[in-house]
């Protein structure tokens, strides 16, 4: 390889230290419920997506409070150097998608059956850092 592809690929790689990632995939619960919790944290730093994660209400919360600590677990991989704290880890972009359907049928009167669509759904959350010291 090249020197200026190695160089390239060094700050590419310098560049996704501060970005990280988890994913969670065919939860059982339908995206648009999923969805609801997900815009709460979206853009909300680490600690305070924590707090409204642990006390709301919601089903829902509890898989993407799981998959927050995923999120700052696979951040302190990444960087073992670092502070978390110093760090000022954010939830930079969450998404949900839908996954795939169980599809039953439900018994209906006069003979007739009608469809009951079980939905799940993919999360991918994004951790981002708003470090001071660049």
């Amino acid at each position: 390889m090249g020197v200026r592809k190695h160089i390239a690929a060094e700050a590419r790689k310098e560049a996704k230290k501060s970005i990280v990632s988890a994913r969670m995939k065919a939860v059982p619960t339908s995206p648009r419920k999923m969805r609801l919790v997900a815009d709460l944290i979206r853009g909300v730093e680490v600690d305070k997506a924590l707090q409204i994660l642990k006390f709301s209400t919601k089903e829902a919360s509890i898989n993407l409070e799981k998959l927050l600590l995923s999120a700052i677990a696979n951040w302190q991989a990444k960087n073992e150097d670092s502070n978390i704290e110093d760090a000022r880890l954010y939830i930079s972009d969450i998404f949900v998608d839908s996954a795939s359907m169980l599809k039953r049928i439900r018994p209906a009167p006069q003979g007739r059956a009608h469809r009951i669509r079980k939905r799940s759904n993919h999360v991918t959350m994004i951790l981002g850092s708003k470090n001071l010291s660049k």
